[in-house]
This record gives C-alpha cells, sequence and structure tokens, in this order.
C-alpha cells in the first residue's frame, strides 16, 4: 500500500485542507496519513477563526506517523507560521523524506491570512529547497517571486524566481488569471494554462474552462493528487497530467451544499 503524508491544516466543512487531501488520497488508492497545523473554522463562504497547533506538537504527529508508518510521498498545505515551517523541514531533513510536494497556502480564496510574514521568509529559505515540486497559485506565486503576474510571460518570471530559490521543479495554476477580465492574451481568456518548469524548459498544461461556480478546495486536491501519484512511483509529468484530469473532473461535477462556494464531489 502507498503511503502519503499530508502535513496542512483542519477545514471544518472538509472541503479543502487535510480533510481534502485524505479523501484524495484514498479516491486514488494510497493510504493516507496526517499532521495536523491548525484548526480552522470554516464553511463554504470563508474562514472564521483559526486554532494554531504548537509546533513542537505538530513535530510529534510527523514523528509518530513516519517511524511508524512511513512515508513515501509528502504534501504541505497551511503551515500557519515560521516554527511550525521549521519543525516540517527538520522532520524532512531528519527521516531523509522524499517526494515534497510543497504547497504554499498563504491566504484563504476570501483573502483570509494563513501563513504569517514570517512563514512566508522561512518557505522561501529552508522549506522551497527541499521540494521536489512547488504548487502555487498566482497570488501565492506573486508573493513567493515579488512581481506582479497578469499573464504567461510573468508567470514563467515568477516560476525561474522560485525555481532560483531552490525548488526542483515549480508549477503555477492559471486559474486566477483565467478570471481576469483585463487579461492581456486570449489564449488565457478562455482556458486555463499551468505553467511547469524545471530549470530548463517550461511546458504550458492546457484545459478549457469549466463554466461552473469556483469549488473550494481543489489546490489542495490537485496537490494531493500529484503527492498520491508521486508516491505509486509514478514519473513528475505524468503525475501531474493524472493529478489535473482527475481534479478536472471534480470541478466538473461539483456538490452544492453550503451558501457560498461549492464542494468537491469525489469520485
Amino acid at each position: 500500500m502507498y503511503r502519503v503524508l499530508t502535513i496542512a491544516g483542519s477545514d471544518s466543512c472538509s472541503g479543502a485542507g487535510v480533510q481534502a487531501d485524505l479523501k484524495t488520497i484514498n479516491a486514488l488508492g494510497a493510504y493516507g496519513t496526517c499532521a495536523i497545523t491548525a484548526i480552522t473554522v470554516q464553511n463554504t463562504l470563508g474562514v472564521r477563526s483559526v486554532f494554531e497547533v504548537p509546533a513542537s506538537f505538530v513535530g510529534q504527529q510527523i514523528d509518530t506517523v513516519v517511524t511508524d508508518i512511513g512515508a513515501d510521498s509528502l504534501k504541505t498545505g497551511m503551515l500557519v507560521n515560521d516554527e511550525i515551517v521549521e519543525v516540517v523541514c527538520n522532520r524532512i531533513k531528519k527521516y531523509n523524506l522524499k517526494k515534497i510536494v510543497v504547497d504554499p497556502i498563504i491566504e484563504s480564496h476570501k483573502g483570509e491570512r494563513l501563513l504569517s510574514s514570517g512563514g512566508v521568509k522561512k518557505l522561501r529559505s529552508v522549506l522551497i529547497p527541499l521540494s521536489y515540486l512547488v504548487t502555487p497559485n498566482v497570488p501565492e506565486a506573486e508573493v513567493l517571486a515579488g512581481l506582479k503576474i497578469s499573464n504567461s510571460s510573468d508567470m514563467k518570471d515568477a516560476a525561474k524566481s522560485i525555481y532560483k530559490q531552490g525548488a526542483a521543479n515549480v508549477l503555477i495554476k492559471g486559474g486566477h488569471i483565467a478570471r481576469q477580465t483585463n487579461c492581456e492574451e486570449n489564449v488565457l481568456k478562455g482556458e486555463i494554462v499551468d505553467v511547469f518548469y524545471d530549470g530548463k524548459s517550461f511546458e504550458y498544461l492546457k484545459e478549457d474552462r469549466i463554466k461552473t461556480e469556483n469549488v473550494h478546495g481543489t489546490g489542495c486536491i490537485y496537490s494531493a493528487a500529484i503527492a498520491t501519484e508521486l508516491a505509486k512511483g509514478n514519473d513528475l509529468a505524468g503525475s501531474i497530467n493524472d493529478a489535473k484530469e482527475f481534479v478536472t473532473k471534480i470541478i466538473k461535477n461539483p456538490l452544492a451544499l453550503g451558501k457560498g462556494y461549492k464542494l468537491a464531489h469525489f469520485p
């Protein structure tokens, strides 16, 4: 059985975070374990409150899981602050964990801050250099790269910047650009274009934009799916393509259970 460890926050409506990660991992045929970094009070309308788990306790969760069950891959989500980022990096080094997928969650879809400024600095300096793949959306890539993104050329510049911070590979998700009414490029108006960079060349992963309301937690699901495919021994290109296909199916068939964003319906 393939084992995937997710280190992320808990979402009380189960649309994102640890809950979405574990559903994804299970749906794709692996066994998911977790270390919870924060307990959020949230629903489809947004995040109302965050209770931060002490960094030492996060470390204990990782210790307990890895020394017993192990991990074939690992993904990080909401890491809250610099202390938790530091502990996560320490454990990655201590246990020589591989296939690290970093989903750099900085803000919620409603703009609530989910990673402190110190945490962002630590992410750049310590965690990104340990990553196999970093998967920011456009606003996250803007923060990490320190530049404004409004077209695919900007996405390439941001990917180069994040790569120079030590990432082995970078995948910038273009959904936010596709929603911009003043987007400079027609190709990005009708399509979702993700930009992949491995330090040598760029690849554009294009998907027709799905005419539906926003679905809560798709970034978490995407990165968890990639980590799961990597755990199975698949190569990175195949893992990304399979994960994109999986999350696209979910976006096409969401659940309208709340008053805000729709929720993922897992096959």
